[in-house]
């Protein structure tokens, strides 16, 4: 007689944990953060409450950590993009890295590019939007948001430009940190604020009057 296997309880709240992110992204596009709650995140996901409240203190806990596994599932399918598998290499897959072909001006618009992509599809615009918006009354969620997924991406941009005053692409006193805002920011901005639409010759002009300016040549 065949004696049974024991359940695996890591296996098992791996998958518990896989539908809790799942829940929590997919409600938040339906129904905005301000409706989203645990009790609505467990009856999607099929788990107790409590099993949430062992796991995270707050429902911006559950999105933030769920919004960080969706930004790693694409920065792992971006990898496997540079082996003939195509992914997103924009904000949510930025831990890909930068590209250097040796134009600054080429990889910078073929990132910002992506990253428009990315803000205009709702599967990252709603969970990052409410992330960005809930940073701004919960100081701890604001600067686990910054620490855990913005200062990552924004250390890619340093990385490329230090590439590029060390090639001496650029002013070799140039701030990189200074730099990648002048076109990071007004993009992020007009994309917090719908102020504009999000497009690609959006995205290439704010690399082309970072890197040239916008005085006569």
């Amino acid at each position: 007689m065949s004696q049974k296997t024991a359940p695996d309880s890591t296996r098992r709240s791996e998958r518990s944990r896989r539908a809790i992110y799942d829940a929590a992204l997919a409600l938040v596009g339906e129904v905005g953060y301000a409706k989203l709650t645990i009790e609505a995140i467990a009856a999607r996901a099929g788990v107790g409450k409590q099993t949430i409240y062992r796991w995270w203190s707050s429902k911006g806990a559950v999105l933030l950590d769920a919004f960080l596994d969706l930004a790693e599932q694409a920065s792992r399918a971006a990898e496997e993009g540079r082996d003939g598998v195509e992914g997103p290499e924009g904000a949510a897959g930025a831990e890909a890295g930068i590209p250097n072909s040796g134009d600054l001006e080429a990889d910078l618009k073929y990132v910002l590019r992506a990253t428009v992509d990315e803000f205009n599809d709702p599967k990252y615009d709603a969970p990052y939007r409410a992330l960005a918006a809930e940073g701004l009354l919960n100081p701890e969620l604001g600067a686990e948001f910054v620490e855990k997924l913005l200062e990552p991406q924004l250390q890619l941009y340093v990385k490329r430009v230090e590439q590029a005053r060390e090639a001496g692409h650029v002013a070799p006193d140039i701030d990189a940190r200074i730099a990648l805002e002048l076109w990071a920011s007004p993009l992020a901005q007009r994309w917090l604020m719908r102020s504009g639409p999000l497009t690609h010759e959006y995205a290439d002009r704010l690399v082309e009057y970072a890197l040239h300016g916008i005085m006569p040549r």
